[in-house]
């Protein structure tokens, strides 16, 4: 019995990128240029680091948003961690002619990230909360994400595997519209060595009645700095 078909799921794979042949004009999508990395530096914790370039258009030369995010990792096991941090967010608008940002938004988030398997197919729950300072005016947010990684080549994502990334993530403010967005995901990944992987995909981002999609790249890098046992 086959245990994986190639053809079949390269279509399959390949429809996520269909939607950025349905736009002709560049202003219509937006560019999001990724790195993640989570750094283990003991048995309990790890660091996060992240940096985003968000783009009004498809080519990265109109930004949008900046997005630099850090924090630290406590791991209750290899399935569940929690995570607080601060992220720092300059926004510009559309076609801006300065240099320095519209507005700027200091940030304080916690987070806690659960994940089971279910044959081959990762589930990862992630809650996060957001503390979000923008000028004088202080909002709270919650946001839960449902994300799926489907490993294509391999029973278990590992070097040299294929996969796909597919995501679902609501944002909820505490007063006022509660409902601030949605954002849906898919990607095609490759697992390049046991510390780094690539994705390539698209999102749609809906904020209230106006939806945007936005072609993404991300770069993650999560390595081990604890110090291995050596053999005598």
């Amino acid at each position: 019995m086959k245990f994986f078909n190639y053809s079949k799921s390269v279509k399959l794979a390949l429809l996520f990128f269909i939607p950025l042949t349905m736009f002709s004009q560049e202003d219509k999508v937006g560019n999001w240029l990724m790195y993640f990395g989570t750094n283990r530096i003991s048995d309990k914790f790890s660091i996060h680091s992240e940096i985003q370039f968000r783009n009004h258009t498809i080519t990265p030369n109109n930004t949008e948003q900046w997005l630099l995010r850090t924090g630290l990792n406590y791991h209750f096991s290899e399935k569940a961690f929690a995570t607080a941090g601060y992220a720092y967010i300059p926004s510009y608008v559309y076609d801006s002619e300065q240099s320095a940002p519209e507005s700027e938004e200091h940030r304080i988030w916690q987070q806690f990230i659960l994940t089971n398997k279910i044959g081959r197919v990762k589930f990862e729950h992630r809650y996060r909360v957001e503390e979000r300072w923008i000028k004088d005016d202080f909002r709270m947010r919650l946001r839960y994400r449902l994300m799926l990684f489907i490993p294509l080549n391999k029973p278990v994502i590992e070097e040299g595997t294929f996969f796909l990334g597919i995501y679902d993530e609501l944002f909820i403010n505490t007063e006022e519209t509660y409902f601030d967005r949605n954002r849906l995901y898919g990607a095609l990944g490759y697992q390049i060595n046991k510390d780094i992987n690539v994705q390539a995909g698209m999102m749609h981002q809906q904020v209230n009645t106006t939806g945007k999609w936005y072609l993404q790249f991300a770069l993650f890098f999560n390595t081990d700095f604890r110090k291995k046992e050596t053999l005598e």
